[in-house]
């Protein structure tokens, strides 16, 4: 079993929805650490458990840092919006550096996240 963090930009949360919808059976396999706001939007449509953290402008991204520093998070699925600046930038880029420092897998789109999901699964 796997411990998956979730988090999506304001704009690709509908497709985080989406993307968790469509692999429910296996992520249900796992467990799901996610945001305030994109893990409830998750949980709400998919029913998976998930435990939910701080949304992430107010220290959720932080939250799930601390998780891969010490060790207790293995992927990061995080679907980031290139399109639109984010008032919480340095926190993204503290997060995204941490999984990348801690070589933990981080997809950051959908076929990124089909393709470690998969590697998971097998």
């Amino acid at each position: 079993m796997a411990r998956i963090g979730l988090v999506a930009h304001d704009d690709k949360k509908d497709d985080m929805c989406a993307w968790a919808e469509r692999h429910r059976a296996k992520l249900a396999r796992h467990q799901l650490w996610g945001t305030g706001t994109t893990g409830s939007r998750v949980k709400a449509a998919t029913g998976l458990e998930i435990a939910l953290l701080k949304s992430g402008p107010l220290g959720g991204d932080q939250q799930l840092g601390a998780m891969i520093c010490e060790g207790r998070l293995d992927m990061l699925i995080f679907f980031i919006d290139p399109m639109s600046a984010q008032p919480h930038d340095v926190d993204v880029k503290a997060l995204t550096r941490l999984a990348t420092l801690y070589d933990v897998p981080l997809a950051n789109n959908r076929s990124t996240a089909d393709a470690v999901l998969a590697h998971l699964a097998n």
